[in-house]
């Protein structure tokens, strides 16, 4: 576990918001070291979170952490995908909390990096694992204008997204 950067707290009351810009600032430091930071955003709780990836040019994630608490060395949600060729990035796993709005910041910023590595299309797979929340899964993909097969027999299926470069 990593210490906590050292930080001086004011002794009068900050605001909330306050504080999480603080968080942010200090969390932001912490994630540089390891990931490279690709953003900020707002999520639809209006929280802030840091937008950061690992791209090893085999597989590439893009992670969220919060400004609620203090960077460990964990994310919050991640995306992880892989390249099977030149042309193409197939999402191997989504992990985190879901309804947060964390899924569509990281899939945005997924779709972006697809377009500046010249990847052509972004592929994954419906697995039995997630049958549980398949309703969820199919709304989210198609939000994200992903072509999406279901082959209910099997409980399986796949999802396919053109990336504009």
């Amino acid at each position: 576990m990593k210490k906590e950067a050292e930080y001086e707290w004011p002794q009068e009351s900050i605001s909330d918001s306050e504080y999480e810009l603080i968080r942010m600032q200090q969390n932001m430091k912490e994630i540089a070291k390891d990931h490279k930071v690709l953003g900020i955003e707002q999520t639809k709780e209006e929280k802030w979170v840091i937008v950061s990836q690992i791209d090893d040019g085999h597989t590439c994630q893009i992670m969220i952490h919060t400004c609620s608490t203090a960077y460990d060395g964990h994310w919050d949600f991640a995306i992880q995908a892989e390249y099977y060729n030149s042309y193409s990035l197939h999402i191997d796993d989504i992990k985190g909390e879901e309804n947060r709005g964390f899924g569509s910041i990281c899939m945005q910023y997924l779709k972006e990096h697809a377009g500046r590595q010249n990847i052509q299309q972004i592929t994954g797979d419906v697995a039995k694992r997630d049958w549980s929340h398949l309703d969820r899964l199919i709304y989210f993909y198609q939000k994200h204008h992903f072509k999406v097969d279901i082959d209910y027999t099997n409980q399986s299926g796949s999802i396919y997204s053109e990336v504009k470069n």
